[in-house]
């Protein structure tokens, strides 16, 4: 399976698709981190579905999934960009089992959506993690906020993931609600016998023909998905700037330097006495010629 997004059309219809596929992206993204199965799955689907909301939203900056629960798993973590690159991570209080399901691992759980656009207002979305599954949550959050039918199908075995959506989307090409209702019911229960072995093997024209080879759809161009963390040393010290001079001293005289870690691809950026001093040194401005 390709690391890719890719969108499709079912011609003459107001329905559209998308398929996005994970695979060394993913392994990157878990390779820094010792997950337990359970968590490496649910991830998985977690970023797959964060690849197919960026495609949805159609937005400039970054989006972020976090869900967290007093449960077993705390913290579950996505971040996508427009440019189709994600980060992921997850904190948890006990190993669960391989098979634990959504529900055991995030009870009574939250899920928060924010899109920070590069221009414009920053968006809040929450989706309560009531359904059995990932999938079912992402649906009931569009319809709910796009006001669109919607169906997601999400797959991971702890090494790839999968997604695969079709939505309604409003009113110009066919008028007449029946037939509108119709055509939506017959293409989802064709979807609805995606298995999910073919979600997460079978490549994108192949399956679009197992499931609707009577259809006339367009299929547009794979677009990569890779993963990459946007840390960097120029971040990290924007954020040693924002704590308290006398806290940065302490630690300096503890420990000779102040060590941060990345918590998404563990990269230490480490700062000496010297660095920091550097750091929080009045900036000293041009003067200004007058003519």
């Amino acid at each position: 399976m390709p690391d890719t997004a890719q969108r499709f059309l079912f011609e003459n219809t107001d329905i559209r698709g998308e398929r996005v596929g994970l695979s060394s992206s993913l392994q990157a993204a878990f390779e820094p981190h010792a997950y337990p199965l359970a968590i490496r799955t649910l991830l998985g689907e977690m970023a797959a579905a964060a690849v197919l909301l960026s495609t949805t939203l159609k937005f400039q900056g970054t989006m972020s999934l976090q869900a967290r629960s007093n449960g077993p798993v705390s913290v579950l973590m996505v971040e996508c960009t427009d440019q189709r690159t994600f980060r992921a991570i997850a904190r948890w209080k006990e190993e669960p089992a391989d098979n634990a399901d959504l529900q055991t691992l995030l009870p009574d759980g939250q899920l928060v959506i924010t899109v920070d656009p590069v221009k414009g207002k920053r968006y809040h979305g929450i989706v309560p993690l009531e359904n059995p599954t990932l999938a079912n949550c992402f649906a009931q959050y569009f319809q709910q906020s796009e006001q669109l039918p919607t169906c997601v199908w999400l797959a991971s075995d702890g090494n790839s993931a999968s997604g695969f959506l079709l939505q309604a989307l409003p009113a110009t090409v066919e008028k007449d609600e029946k037939v509108r209702e119709e055509r939506w019911s017959h293409l989802t229960t064709l979807a609805h016998t995606l298995t999910d072995e073919e979600l997460l093997s079978v490549e994108t024209e192949t399956l679009l023909h197992r499931l609707f080879h009577e259809e006339d759809i367009r299929l547009f161009d794979a677009e990569p998905v890779s993963y990459r963390c946007t840390c960097s040393r120029e971040r990290t010290a924007t954020a040693l700037q924002t704590v308290d001079r006398q806290e940065l001293e302490d630690i300096l005289a503890e420990q000779g330097e102040i060590n941060m870690d990345c918590q998404f691809c563990n990269t230490r950026y480490s700062f000496s006495a010297d660095d920091v001093a550097d750091l929080l040194a009045p900036k000293q401005t041009s003067p200004r010629t007058l003519h």
